[in-house]
């Protein structure tokens, strides 16, 4: 599967807001973006010039790119999807997205990053309504059931994930359920916008595959 190998930090560099895409260093003074607060390159320091319509709406497409960790193929067929649906296209594109099961993993707080949910996805981790799944891109479904296999859940990473919830509060995406002791979870209901978290403006995405 192809995949964006760019430096992490200087990704979020170029967007100007942190993408978290490096888990909990992305809340340590070693983040990219509180050392250099500012667009990677021979001329990032210098005062950068204002941004065009087009500008504004390339850079939030390349944003959400980047947060959900896709190239422009996958991108642009979510777009697509959602343009086929009816409702709010730009809403039913960041339900689209919120709804990959590597972003689910993430939302539930079993990874750090999207990028390591998406490796514990490919490694055969995980099952959905009990059965293997090894697809980060599947999208899930309102009362879809996401569990450990049986022979992952005693190796020592989710031991230590296991009682990482069960010590720390553990922030989990409010249309999402899990038992923290179990790891057992639930897609209770589809994300609305108030659920969305992400600093991503989804019709400015529109108004650029719209030109």
């Amino acid at each position: 599967m192809a995949r964006n190998l760019d430096p992490k930090c200087k990704q979020c560099r170029r967007e100007g807001v942190k993408l978290f895409l490096r888990g909990e260093r992305c809340l340590s003074p070693k983040c990219g973006m509180v050392k250099r607060n500012y667009p990677p390159g021979l001329h990032g320091v210098k005062r950068q010039s204002k941004p065009s319509g087009f500008g504004l709406q390339l850079r939030e497409k390349q944003k959400a790119k980047k947060i959900y960790r896709m190239l422009e193929k996958q991108f642009r067929n979510n777009y697509e999807k959602a343009v086929q649906q009816k409702g709010d296209t730009g809403e039913i594109l960041m339900q689209l997205l919120e709804r990959r099961f590597d972003n689910v993993v993430y939302r539930l707080g079993l990874a750090k990053s999207r990028d390591m949910a998406r490796q514990m996805i490919s490694h055969s981790q995980f099952r959905v309504n009990g059965k293997p799944c090894n697809i980060p891109s599947r999208l899930m479904k309102v009362n879809d059931a996401i569990s450990v296999k049986p022979n992952k859940i005693t190796k020592t990473n989710w031991v230590n994930i296991q009682n990482g919830m069960q010590k720390v509060k553990v922030e989990v995406a409010t249309w999402l359920s899990i038992d923290k002791k179990t790891l057992e979870s639930k897609v209770i209901s589809l994300p609305t916008p108030a659920d969305l978290k992400q600093e991503i403006d989804p019709y400015l995405i529109v108004e650029f595959y719209s030109r």
